[in-house]
């Protein structure tokens, strides 16, 4: 699959892929025949409360090389881009070479393009902006915004809003005031995942019934008593269907069939943006 010799030991190795296509044990092999530690690029893996769901290491992966950024972050709490960035800026200098491993491309475009320093939205904006209909909040943004961000999307949509309301400038003239990359592409061996459609799609459905086996719902009643789907943690694939069930609302089989159609959703979207986004990166084919 890959020469692993080919891998300098002094570069950053970056690896992104569509859930369930192997990234994960890929970083592993690399960490055991080069060396490295394991640090988590998926927006989903970063929160507590939800490990079997969001696919995070388990203790016998843990158990064959250093990880990092998995699970650190409460699950009630907010993380972004930028929280991040923050997070993973002392590995790209520590005494272990990183090998960057995850599904969420924003986290590598930023990593490697640059990232707005934008303030945080204070939580009042943000409940403000919660209560405002879409077109209105379009309404309010300028022409060079709009041009750049999709206004069909919502979270976009209202995220460039809070900016304008928090700071007075537009989120597309902070990301024109877009500082270096803290890891420019060229010091690093980047590396994405492409994969057969048919066979990731079996692997999701195969890997959606051993988290079932796995615990899957146990830990999905562990969080009932508090669950708020509009929690960034709650959109971990599965758990708004393992809840359903709990709650009454879906048969079992019914859950299940609706979060690996949803994790196959998932996959495709992630795919698209790995296309269009990592066209220079170096492809590893599976199976």
């Amino acid at each position: 699959m890959i020469d692993f010799s080919a891998i300098p030991d002094d570069r950053p190795v970056l690896i992104a892929g569509p859930t369930a296509s192997g990234k994960s044990e890929l970083a592993l092999q690399i960490a055991e025949a080069r060396g490295g530690i394991i640090v988590n690029a998926d927006a989903l893996q970063v929160f507590d409360g939800w490990r079997i769901l969001t696919a995070r290491p388990d203790d016998h992966d843990l158990g064959r090389a250093d990880h990092a950024l998995y699970g650190h972050v409460p699950y009630d709490a907010y993380y972004s881009t930028g929280n991040w960035l923050r997070d993973v800026a002392p590995y790209l200098t520590g005494a272990q070479r990183p090998i960057i491993v995850g599904g969420t491309g924003l986290y590598f475009k930023a990593l490697t393009e640059g990232l707005a320093d934008i303030p945080l939205t204070p939580p009042e904006i943000r409940e403000e902006a919660d209560q405002i209909e879409l077109d209105h909040l379009l309404e309010d943004l300028d022409d060079k915004t709009r041009a750049r961000i999709d206004v069909q999307n919502r979270a976009r949509v209202q995220r460039a809003w809070e900016v304008l309301r928090a700071t007075g400038r537009s989120i597309a003239d902070w990301q024109d005031d877009t500082p270096p990359p803290l890891l420019p592409i060229a010091d690093a061996v980047p590396l994405v995942m492409h994969t057969d459609v048919d066979w990731l799609n079996s692997r999701i459905a195969q890997r959606f019934d051993l988290m079932i086996d796995a615990g899957a719902l146990d830990e999905a009643r562990s969080m009932l008593d508090d669950w708020d789907p509009a929690r960034l943690s709650s959109k971990a694939i599965g758990a708004p269907e393992m809840i359903a069930y709990l709650q009454g609302r879906m048969e079992l089989p019914d859950a299940i069939e609706a979060a690996v159609i949803a994790s196959r959703q998932y996959a495709k979207r992630q795919r698209t943006w790995f296309r269009k986004s990592m066209r220079d990166w170096t492809p590893v084919h599976r199976p």
